[in-house]
């Protein structure tokens, strides 16, 4: 069964929306409950890098029911803040993805986990017309778990066990799912 999320967006007066006309390039997504002590962080990361690249980028905060500043700080910040009702991860994840304008939409928690200073890489890719760009915090795949990032468990025996089986059943090159 398919669940409908529900989301209230902050619109500008004015603004339409075109089917297949993208006013930016590139929509970052970031999922948000309650990530006030690293949510500026994240934040800073991407815009800096945005400007660095000249990406024509929005970023969205997918508020989730935040009870700290974090919309606030978001706003602050220069991010569009969505709030999404429907509880749970993959519904804030969506709501974002459905909020965003960009031609392109790339994720990345608000929690600091995933390096938004390699946002170029994965607009290269999808400038070069890949349908999907996927980074990998696992060493297996080339990357990174960064300290705290990953409970061991997951680290060392779910995330590894779980890839294997998404790689033999699909026959992808996937490390970190």
């Amino acid at each position: 069964m398919l669940s409908t999320n529900t989301i209230d967006q902050e619109t500008v007066p004015g603004e339409v929306d075109l089917p297949g006309a993208h006013a930016v390039e590139l929509s970052v997504v970031m999922p948000c409950l309650n990530e006030a002590e690293t949510l500026a962080t994240c934040l800073a990361k991407a815009k800096q890098i945005l400007a660095e690249h000249e990406i024509s980028a929005e970023i969205i905060v997918a508020d989730n029911g935040s009870t700290d500043e974090s919309p606030e700080i978001a706003r602050e910040m220069g991010a569009r803040v969505v709030a999404v009702k429907s509880k749970g991860y993959g519904n804030a994840l969506m709501g974002g993805i459905q909020a965003a304008k960009g031609e392109y939409v790339i994720m990345g928690d608000a929690d600091d986990s995933y390096d938004f200073l390699e946002i170029p890489k994965f607009v290269e890719q999808l400038r070069q017309g890949y349908d999907l760009v996927q980074g990998c915090r696992l060493p297996s795949g080339g990357g990174t778990v960064l300290p705290g990032a990953m409970p061991p468990l997951h680290r060392w025996w779910g995330n590894p066990m779980f890839s294997m089986m998404v790689r033999w059943m699909f026959r992808a090159p996937i490390h970190d799912v």
